[in-house]
């Protein structure tokens, strides 16, 4: 709803746009009619000074360390919910009762198994393929398994592609996993969590039984709710183009996939481990804190400070506490994380750090955790995906059935050459 008006003056001519007000955050300039009125576009590169779309969602206070799911804060429903209750909060719009979330387990719990055929599939790929990879495969292959929910024009198709993606994604990393190091596929058990029922498909075998240990599979369940939705970053941006094309869903998720591979979105937890282990022992840390410093060296500390949050984030307090219960359950002794325990608390109290606001963000942890837990640097965005996927279903459901969605199509300034005329290949 429109509460004032901006004004902008463009060759002598003022032209007025209403200035809209969501129910909390920046007011937004609404540009519809910039062109049609003008002539003129906008310049922004990185759409950062650009709402790309209206959504009720999830709400993000970078400056504040605020991060709300459905207008839940992410602490108490990390702390307090299950991933099931998140999954079903993101797609509806309010936290299930009890027989709401009975139904939805019970749902997503009947569509965990792959088609049969699929598992042929992984085999046409090499077995040190990176798990992410084949996940944009698999994904993507899913729409020429599963024709009956791939018409968008219909709400109960769309919510069966959409059950279907969150359920099997699991199946899908797990069956990745176990391909890479030479195990057989293990079916998904019913009777399992969420969480439980992916770590014994990752690390279960069929010749003994597999008990979940429910510290690690806390953990697991938390870092998929602190990862289940993050407003319009880049992979959900891409998610929602193609969906505005009316790309089916499979196809918009395979695509989400693969804008998170990039090391400047879902890598940067594989990156912050990688940078834990080149430090190696905690006596090495004020050399590589040195080097941070310095303008004139290219070292960065990976995991610290973030694109949004000029805060601590949110997330990362929750990770922490996770961090400190795995690594005291599981005993793990390995000088990285002395390293990352230590390089921790001098961030935390170290003038340049609190000065510049680089706080341990939660990809610093959730490194940590995932391979204490065992597993490799490699399957860390994989994982990432397997979450990130019920944020990306909600906000794909929540563009389609947006009456203004139109396909993106965003602008440029051209400095490339004007119009000129052809020359003949023998007279250049």
């Amino acid at each position: 709803m429109a509460d004032t008006n901006a004004s902008l003056q463009i060759g002598g001519k003022s032209f007025d746009y209403p200035v809209r007000s969501g129910t909390v955050g920046p007011d937004v300039i609404d540009i519809r009619t910039l062109y049609g009125k003008t002539g003129a576009f906008t310049f922004d590169p990185g759409f950062t000074s650009t709402a790309s779309c209206e959504s009720q969602i999830t709400y993000i206070d970078g400056d504040e360390g605020i991060l709300l799911h459905r207008g839940y804060p992410i602490d108490q429903l990390a702390e307090q919910s299950s991933f099931m209750e998140v999954a079903y909060l993101l797609l509806h719009g309010d936290l299930p009762n009890k027989s709401e979330l009975e139904t939805f387990v019970y749902t997503i719990t009947r569509h965990t198994m792959l088609h049969e055929q699929l598992a042929q599939f992984y085999r046409g790929f090499r077995r040190d393929a990176h798990p992410m990879a084949i996940m944009c495969g698999v994904v993507g292959a899913l729409s020429a398994f599963y024709h009956d929910s791939t018409d968008i024009t219909d709400p109960k198709q769309r919510m069966i592609a959409s059950h279907r993606l969150i359920a099997k994604m699991p199946t899908i990393a797990a069956m990745a996993y176990k391909y890479s190091v030479g195990q057989p596929f293990v079916y998904p058990d019913n009777k399992l969590s969420y969480t439980g029922n992916f770590l014994r498909m990752t690390f279960g075998v069929p010749a003994e039984p597999f008990e979940v240990n429910p510290i690690v599979e806390q953990a697991m369940r938390t870092i998929f709710i602190l990862h289940a939705d993050h407003e319009q970053n880049a992979s959900t941006s891409t998610v929602r183009l193609a969906g505005s094309s009316g790309a089916n869903p499979f196809a918009c998720i395979a695509a989400g996939i693969a804008c998170l591979w990039g090391p400047a979105h879902g890598g940067a937890n594989e990156a912050a481990l990688n940078m834990l282990r080149e430090i190696g022992t905690p006596d090495r840390i004020p050399e590589y804190i040195a080097r941070a410093k310095d303008k004139d060296d290219p070292f960065r500390l990976m995991g610290f400070g973030h694109r949004v949050y000029k805060n601590y984030d949110p997330r990362a307090k929750v990770m922490q506490k996770t961090a400190e219960a795995v690594l005291k359950e599981l005993g793990v002794s390995d000088p990285v994380f002395d390293v990352a325990r230590e390089l921790e608390q001098i961030a935390l109290n170290d003038e340049y750090f609190i000065e510049k606001k680089l706080y341990p963000n939660v990809d610093f942890y959730s490194g940590v955790i995932l391979s204490a837990i065992g597993f490799p640097t490699s399957m860390f965005t994989a994982l990432f995906a397997l979450a990130r996927t019920v944020g990306w279903v909600a906000q794909w459901n929540e563009m389609i059935s947006d009456p203004d969605q139109k396909i993106g199509r965003p602008r440029q300034l051209y400095t490339g050459q004007a119009q000129r005329d052809y020359v003949p290949v023998g007279q250049r």
